[in-house]
């Protein structure tokens, strides 16, 4: 037997329990053997237990929690959140919500997803609750956390509009110099032999041989000469003649290009020199030389052209909604090309009042000093212009600037400023005082504006729109017309107030659940116009106060801006603007440009908006007989105070003076009646001024008596009544009597 063999044997021998010589060996061998079983048989069923019941258990618990779910959200006890994961109901009123997209590509959903058209997350779509109406929208907070809707304050703060454009360093023409020949000659040198040269005033610039000026110079010393011998001449006449000779001949030299201390050192040498030096009559540089030396020259000829570089130009191109911004004298500031970080200052000399055909842009002109030198002509320039921005979005009063407070400018060269009254050293115009061109002589308090972030304007075409929260979670359109840009902000010239919170994200959500309630939208904003119930705060009438009586009159008659649909006064008084040879008020200064623009369609809106009894054109063609001042009255007043008709229903309505107050009547026949109780009439158009018109109907009118034929105060016979109508043509005409005619009598 092997060792294999021997290990096996051992091994089996060792496991087994030792033999005993009883006889329950048997029994207790095979209880151990079914114990064994017993237990694999156990092992076997929890394998199994845990191989499919653990995880049907878990399945179960799952599916318990998301029905606790489903059944928590169904009940309101929880709210539907995240962007586009199962099903949402609205809160406690179990209607299935609509989803949408914010830029209303395709109709709405009622899954969550994406839009197949721009792959924007679909939102929910609010119901706009029981707060909206025509012109806002309700966001419950739900759908704002979804969108991401955030607000920001309407901000009244200083604004300045920077303006900023590029333009070209050029000579200042009014320091350019030409220098000429004053007598025919011939250069016999020249000291500037070269372009660039600079030279100060008084120095050589050539040398001219002129034999005419040689024959001028002995002129002038045989006068000097004759005037000495006659001064000891019993003769007057004769000392007299060689004195104007003298004086004739000094001045034919001084008009040949020889100055007066040329002249004092000729006549001091007492000879004649043919030859003179032409001198620089200003400091500057050469930047012309048009003739060589030896050139024979005639009178003249161009010899030299200077140019003062102390001051140069700065040459702009504005478009002309920024030239009319800046005014003369506004400073600028300008950085070059060739000097990188180095920033210069000037003012404004000149604004171009042409627009340019070509480019559509307004030439401006700026004065820069340029003592140093650092600035060359040629290189390019860019400037800086900021613009102070009023209430109304434009410079409004006067503008600060610290170098022009109380001082004196000359209206020509703007670089020019003086303490005290006097005249311009290089033009010698009298200075004016620096407000006289705007410039106020202390800080202005004033001057803010209303501005809001870029991205809260929502704008398409003409149409420019905000969403203000005027409540929590409510939204209101408003129309608004905008100011310049400042940056990120934008300036509202009218539409909304400090302080009023608008949609700065999220409005393109807001204005699509708009345009779903059929409500006014970017799309159509006309329909956001604010409704004018006939009263007026107190603010408005302050402000309407201000205006004389007939542009009152014409004001509280018109009541509202053609433009933006505001009522007049609610932005302080309003602006008188003449479109056409009518007058028209605007609620502020920017609506006068568009106004302009398009008279046309801002008429037809206004009268659009008139009273509603003259949508009756013989009452219309009745009230247009009227100068402009009575129409204003008779259209506020409306109605007559004795007959209660309509002012214009029976023709052109009279103007009766009742203690000093203008009033109205439909005809003539309720003068008396008027003039008799004038208080009564007066507190009844009092106690009725607010009410309209046509809320009566004519079943409440005083029954209308037969008219009375009144004598005239002029001794006239009366008129008595009609007792024939006389029918037909001339030829035949016949004789009716009143009383066969089919008239009827209405009592």
């Amino acid at each position: 037997m092997n060792d294999s063999d021997n290990n096996t044997t051992t091994t089996e021998t060792a496991e087994k329990p030792p033999v005993s010589d009883n006889s329950d060996v048997p029994s207790n061998s095979a209880a151990a053997t079914a114990q064994q079983h017993k237990q694999e048989r156990k092992e076997a069923r929890r394998w199994w237990i845990k191989l499919f019941v653990q995880p049907m258990l878990l399945l179960a618990c799952g599916a318990i929690v998301i029905v606790a779910l489903g059944v928590a959200q169904r009940f309101g006890f929880i709210s539907a959140g995240g962007g586009g994961g199962g099903h949402s109901h609205a809160a406690g009123g179990g209607e299935d919500v609509r989803y949408i997209c914010p830029m209303m590509c395709t109709p709405p959903q009622s899954e969550p997803g994406r839009c197949p058209v721009c792959a924007m997350e679909l939102v929910p779509a609010t119901s706009g609750g029981g707060n909206s109406d025509s012109r806002s929208v309700q966001i419950d907070p739900v759908a704002r956390r979804v969108a991401n809707i955030r607000t920001v304050a309407v901000q009244s703060m200083p604004m300045k509009r920077t303006i900023r454009a590029i333009g070209e360093l050029n000579y200042d023409e009014g320091t350019l110099k030409t220098i000429s020949a004053y007598v025919d000659g011939r250069l016999d040198r020249l000291y500037a032999d070269y372009t660039g040269v600079v030279v100060k005033k008084g120095d050589h610039l050539a040398l001219v041989y002129s034999p005419k000026l040689y024959s001028g110079q002995v002129e002038l010393l045989l006068a000097k000469k004759a005037r000495e011998e006659s001064r000891n001449s019993t003769l007057a006449r004769v000392a007299q003649s060689n004195r104007d000779l003298y004086q004739s001949s000094r001045q034919r030299l001084i008009e040949q290009g020889m100055t007066e201390a040329q002249i004092d050192a000729m006549e001091g040498a007492g000879e004649a020199n043919s030859r003179m030096h032409l001198c620089a009559p200003i400091s500057g540089t050469v930047i012309e030389k048009f003739a060589v030396e030896g050139q024979y020259v005639k009178e003249g000829q161009a010899i030299y052209k200077l140019a003062d570089l102390s001051t140069v130009w700065l040459m702009l191109e504005l478009f002309p909604e920024d030239a009319a911004t800046i005014r003369y004298g506004q400073k600028v500031e300008a950085t070059v090309q060739s000097l990188p970080g180095r920033q210069f200052t000037g003012r404004v000399a000149f604004i171009d009042p042409n627009v340019d055909p070509k480019t559509r842009t307004v030439g401006v002109r700026v004065v820069i000093p340029n003592e140093d030198g650092l600035l060359r002509v040629g290189d390019y320039a860019k400037a800086t212009i900021q613009v102070p921005l009023g209430g109304s979005g434009d410079q409004q009063g006067g503008v600060y600037d610290q170098e022009l407070a109380g001082k004196w400018i000359s209206p020509r060269h703007p670089h020019v400023v003086e303490s005290s009254q006097g005249n311009c050293p290089i033009c010698g115009v009298e200075l004016v005082p620096a407000a006289e061109f705007g410039f106020a002589a202390a800080p202005t308090t004033g001057g803010e504006a209303l501005v809001v972030p870029r991205d809260a304007v929502l704008m398409a075409g003409n149409n420019s729109v905000l969403y203000v929260e005027t409540e929590p979670g409510r939204f209101e359109i408003r129309r608004v017309v905008l100011g310049p840009n400042c940056g990120e902000q934008i300036v509202i010239l009218s539409g909304v107030e400090k302080g009023e919170q608008v949609a700065t994200r999220g409005n393109f959500l807001i204005d699509s659940q708009m345009q779903l309630a059929g409500n006014p939208s970017l799309i159509d904003p006309t329909k956001a116009e604010p409704k004018m119930d006939g009263a007026m705060t107190e603010e408005m009438i302050a402000a309407l106060s201000k205006l004389s009586p007939e542009d009152r009159a014409l004001a509280e008659s018109q009541r509202i801006c053609p433009v933006t649909k505001m009522p007049l006064g609610s932005m302080g008084a309003p602006p008188k603007v003449d479109v056409n040879g009518q007058t028209i008020f605007i609620c502020c200064k920017g609506c006068e440009s568009s106004l302009l623009d398009d008279p046309q369609t801002y008429l037809t809106n206004l009268n659009s908006g008139n009273n509603s009894h003259e949508a009756d054109p013989e009452i219309a063609a009745a009230l247009a007989k009227l100068s402009p001042a009575d129409r204003a009255i008779a259209e506020r007043q409306r109605i007559c105070p004795v007959a209660d008709f309509p002012l214009g229903s029976m023709g052109t309505p009279k103007k009766v003076d009742v203690n000093g107050t203008p009033v109205f009547i439909c005809c003539d026949g309720c003068r008396a009646s008027l003039l008799e109780e004038p208080d009564k009439y007066l507190a009844k158009l009092a106690a009725g001024g607010s009410e309209d018109s046509s809320d009566s109907s004519p079943m409440d009118l005083p029954p209308i008596g037969s008219p009375q034929i009144l004598e005239p105060q002029s001794g006239l016979p009366p008129i008595e009544s009609p007792q024939a109508i006389m029918e037909g043509a001339t030829e035949g005409e016949r004789v009716v009597p009143v009383a066969e005619l089919p008239m009827e009598v209405v009592r």
